[in-house]
């Protein structure tokens, strides 16, 4: 049985944000499901950029709020970033076809879920939750767990 993972660290801006993420993807494997949590303006996006940024890709990283799935494939493997704000359940999601990036053994990348909580019961694996916390002056609490 794999260890649980478990931290928490403060970062202090943006730029600490995207270096912790650039630092941890690279104990991410092929198939992992990571989950992000937190407020509207929490820095979820800028956790995807370090992800991004770490395995090497090249496309400008931004929120797909409104086309709900943007794929990085530049990097050493590919990330399918989606953004669930938009969508209110998880039949909702599967009507669109997004099942097949929630299988973690046949998942060639990362498969990275802003606002999960919109789509409940969409992802039955286990996988990872970031959870970021905003504070005073930019600082930012994040916590990452293994789930399921």
């Amino acid at each position: 049985m794999e260890k649980p993972i478990k931290l928490k660290v403060i970062t202090i801006n943006e730029s600490e944000t995207i270096a912790l993420a650039e630092k941890l993807v690279k104990i991410f494997p092929k198939g992992t499901i990571i989950t992000l949590t937190g407020d509207l303006g929490a820095g979820k996006t800028h956790f995807v950029k370090g992800l991004a940024h770490g395995l090497g890709a090249k496309e400008l990283v931004t929120s797909p709020t409104f086309t709900i799935m943007n794929i990085y494939e530049s990097g050493a493997m590919p990330i399918y970033h989606f953004d669930m704000y938009r969508l209110s359940s998880c039949e909702e999601a599967e009507e669109m076809g997004f099942e097949e990036y929630f299988d973690s053994k046949t998942l060639d990348g990362l498969t990275v879920v802003e606002w999960p909580e919109n789509v409940k019961g969409l992802i039955n694996v286990p996988h990872i939750n970031v959870n970021i916390v905003k504070g005073e002056n930019g600082q930012r609490q994040i916590f990452v767990g293994r789930e399921g």
